[in-house]
């Protein structure tokens, strides 16, 4: 495990958060492979193996040869199962599951434009079918994996955005394959809430990174890092204006922990860093900084991407003041998120 990463887990692990909510539980993470849902994976196991809480976690992944990769360190630990899946056609695990994470979704831009059909099944389908085992389980939490999109276009006075500030989202353009599913399946997860009492609560992620991450999905950040770490100039498809805050991964995991553990059924939580706001041409010239005998330079071309849909948005940030109730807020700053990120990569 990189040095980082064991950091990183420690840091969630020391959260004053009640972990002992999972000792002899069962947890399902649906999307288990990605970035965000796996370092929960790590973070589950970690305190099996520091406090000895026999927490069973079940993974549902779709690509089994890169999750095996991604838990190598893990696969001789008998409570890690990992179960090949697609949660938009069902999750085929027979054991009741106490604690039930949906993170699974198609949310890399780069496929709002060649498969919105198929972003659309795993954030509706999926979601129902993961409510429906959480239901039939009388699960007792039940967190969905929304996202910052929800919001959609909203005006300059409602940044930064609370939970209940929703701007346009024109349903008629392809891209809002995503949002408008992820809208969708909030309201799934508050009316099986209202209608079944399956204790749902979601978050909204804004902009995270972090060791993991993939490189090719699409996000402007990710291809940043990617020039940074193949040593080519960094390249902007844009003037480089649109804001973003951008939170560190282990900061957003102890924020999905604190809702899960502690959040309000039927209520939505942002899971960013205001702090954290930068402008994309902001964050290219921090990231050329970092290793300034790189020699990288920041250009700026129109550099096509297949499928590519650029979002309509030029400022997103979260307003935090809900999940802050709760005792959580993040710590890292881009200049040190990045430099972490980057190192496991190097």
């Amino acid at each position: 495990m990189h040095s980082v990463v064991a950091e990183d887990l420690a840091h969630i692990t020391a959260e004053d958060l009640d972990w002992e909510r999972f000792r002899g539980k069962t947890v399902l993470i649906t999307g288990a492979g990605g970035m965000l849902p796996a370092y929960m994976v790590e973070t589950l196991l970690l305190l099996n193996r520091t406090y000895g809480l026999g927490c069973q976690v079940i993974g549902l992944i779709r690509n089994p040869a890169k999750a095996r990769e991604r838990f190598r360190d893990y696969l001789q630990d008998p409570m890690l199962v990992l179960v090949e899946a697609d949660v938009s056609k069902g999750i085929p695990v027979e054991k009741a599951c106490d604690f039930v994470i949906h993170a699974a979704s198609q949310a890399s831009p780069k496929y709002f434009g060649t498969d919105p059909v198929g972003t659309m099944a795993a954030n509706l389908n999926g979601t129902w079918h993961a409510l429906n085992r959480a239901q039939e389980w009388r699960s007792e939490r039940f967190l969905l994996f929304s996202s910052s999109e929800v919001y959609g276009q909203v005006p300059a006075e409602k940044i930064p955005t609370a939970e209940s500030d929703y701007g346009y989202l024109d349903i008629l353009n392809s891209r809002a394959c995503y949002a408008e599913s992820k809208r969708a399946a909030e309201t799934l997860a508050v009316s099986f809430a209202a209608q079944f009492q399956v204790p749902a609560v979601i978050v909204r992620p804004f902009h995270t990174y972090g060791p993991g991450m993939s490189l090719d999905d699409g996000r402007i950040f990710a291809d940043l890092v990617r020039d940074v770490i193949e040593g080519r100039n960094l390249v902007l498809m844009s003037d480089g204006s649109a804001m973003r805050a951008f939170c560190y991964l282990s900061d957003a995991v102890s924020g999905f922990f604190t809702a899960l553990l502690q959040g309000e059924t039927g209520r939505a939580y942002n899971v960013g860093n205001p702090a954290g706001m930068l402008s994309i041409r902001e964050l290219a010239e921090l990231l050329t900084g970092i290793f300034p005998e790189r020699g990288l330079k920041v250009e700026y071309k129109n550099r096509a991407q297949d499928g590519y849909l650029p979002s309509t948005v030029s400022v997103h940030c979260p307003d935090i003041h809900l999940i802050s109730q709760l005792g959580w807020k993040p710590a890292r700053t881009p200049a040190e998120g990045f430099e972490r990120t980057l190192r496991t990569f190097l």
